[in-house]
């Protein structure tokens, strides 16, 4: 008989192709307990390190997740939907509107963990910012949580000289967000620049947004630049890849 590309495949890919097409189908909902080791053992007449190897590649893809002493369980997390270019609108900061309100619906958003402060300007970010030595960058870090799950760390870089003084160096930038007074304070933003990359995460990383070692993670770093080029902001973030899908609608 003639091998299959189904059956050269290890035990434990195999299993987990099992269990994805059963979430898939419906069979197991978001929220419902996955067979257990010792359950795919005995269905199986696998080991336990095969068993286990098959749940974590569905933990790993973001699909399932542990929860210390009950088990693995389908994730009942709703990706979010990252409108690209509908959320950096001017419509959207300039009335006032977070630019998370173009991607979250209803859902609730909390932004934690923020520090603000005035710090030396690193080599690459003075580069982009066209700072000169010695100046200063007003650094905003912070974690945005949605639906009680961390799914996004972000730290923006802005020259001191621009923001000294205005609400940009408060925890809270108020209605419409860094944008918005930056339009105050003469420098609003016309054009945006994204770069996206993905790579693994570090563990420090996988500790704050609370993901698996072997969750990836994307990384998109934006500037905005206001009237004649001039870049005002870098904001470098840090996306759980299980948590987003990537929108980009546009005209031709």
């Amino acid at each position: 008989m003639a091998t299959t590309d189904d059956d050269r495949r290890p035990k434990y890919q195999r299993i987990a192709d099992s269990l994805r097409e059963a979430i898939q189908s419906g069979e197991y909902g978001p929220g419902d307990r996955l067979p257990g080791e010792n359950d795919l053992m005995a269905a199986h007449g696998v080991a336990r390190m095969t068993a286990r190897q098959a749940l974590s590649v569905l933990k790993d893809e973001g699909v399932a997740e542990s929860r210390k002493g009950a088990g693995v369980f389908v994730r009942s997390f709703r990706p979010l939907r990252r409108r690209g270019i509908q959320r950096l609108a001017q419509e959207q900061w300039g009335s006032g509107r977070s630019i998370w309100s173009a991607d979250i619906e209803n859902r609730t958003l909390l932004v934690d963990q923020v520090t603000v402060s005035e710090e030396a300007a690193p080599e690459q970010i003075g580069q982009v910012l066209d700072l000169s030595e010695g100046d200063t960058v007003c650094v905003r870090r912070r974690r945005f949580v949605l639906d009680g799950k961390p799914v996004l760390l972000a730290t923006s870089y802005l020259p001191t000289a621009v923001v000294a003084g205005s609400a940009i160096t408060q925890e809270d930038t108020g209605p419409g967000g860094t944008y918005a007074r930056l339009a105050e304070l003469g420098y609003k933003p016309v054009h945006f620049r994204e770069e996206i990359r993905s790579r693994m995460p570090t563990r420090d990383e996988a500790a704050q947004l609370s993901i698996s070692a072997g969750t990836p993670v994307i990384l998109i770093c934006r500037t905005a630049f206001a009237d004649e080029g001039r870049p005002v902001e870098i904001n470098e973030m840090t996306l759980d890849a299980a948590s987003y899908v990537l929108e980009y609608d546009f005209d031709a």
